[in-house]
């Protein structure tokens, strides 16, 4: 399997999935809209973002939630989606939710507010809704945490995007985190693997 990702971006929660799970893996940057590179990466991706994952019979596999979900099944050994449907549509609505609502629709107007507002003038109040609604994803995995290691009573694929979401908190200082999302973070952060995979991406593409 090869990840195609951008170093920083959401990609990194499916990296770090990966450095979980333990089976091997190549990672290749990809570029991003405005780069003489980008559309040579979207020959391999027609939609021209991450994450991006080619799977051993070399169709491409997009999407965040989609992702993790192919990966969690092929490695049911990891126990990364429940069994039973009540627990698997929890733990897909909570990931559905991280990066549709809280990544999309927070984190993205906080960082890209031109493209939701073409006037200037109007960036500042385009952040500030961006950052209530990205706070508010924040504060509510911290109830649901609750005193416990995960989202939910084993770790899970929603893990994972609640990753990358309080990482960018911790990296770029947009939102805060309450002491049982510190801890999520913490907990995944300090992983060897995991820490390692998602520091290689600086090194591959220097």
């Amino acid at each position: 399997m090869k990840l195609y990702f951008l170093p920083g971006a959401c990609s990194i929660g499916i990296h770090a999935l990966l450095a979980e799970i333990g089976q091997p893996f190549e990672i290749e940057k990809a570029a991003r809209p405005g780069t003489p590179e980008f559309e040579a990466y979207k020959q391999v991706n027609p939609k021209g973002k991450v994450p991006a994952l080619i799977r051993h019979d070399g169709s491409l596999l997009t999407e965040f939630p989609v992702v993790a979900l192919y990966l969690a099944r092929m490695n049911p050994e990891k126990e990364l989606i429940p069994t039973d449907m009540e627990g698997e549509i929890r733990v897909l609505e909570m990931t559905e939710y991280l990066v549709s609502t809280v990544h999309m629709q927070g984190y993205t107007r906080v960082r890209r507010p031109e493209k939701f507002a073409p006037s200037e003038s109007d960036h500042a109040t385009v952040k500030s809704f961006g950052l209530g609604v990205f706070q508010a994803g924040l504060d509510r995995a911290e109830r649901q945490i609750n005193g416990k290691d995960w989202l939910f009573e084993k770790m899970s694929i929603a893990d994972f995007a609640l990753f990358y979401l309080e990482h960018w908190c911790v990296v770029n200082g947009i939102g805060s985190l309450g002491d049982n999302c510190r801890s999520h973070h913490d907990r995944l952060w300090t992983n060897i693997e995991i820490r390692r995979a998602i520091e290689s991406e600086t090194i591959t593409s220097s």
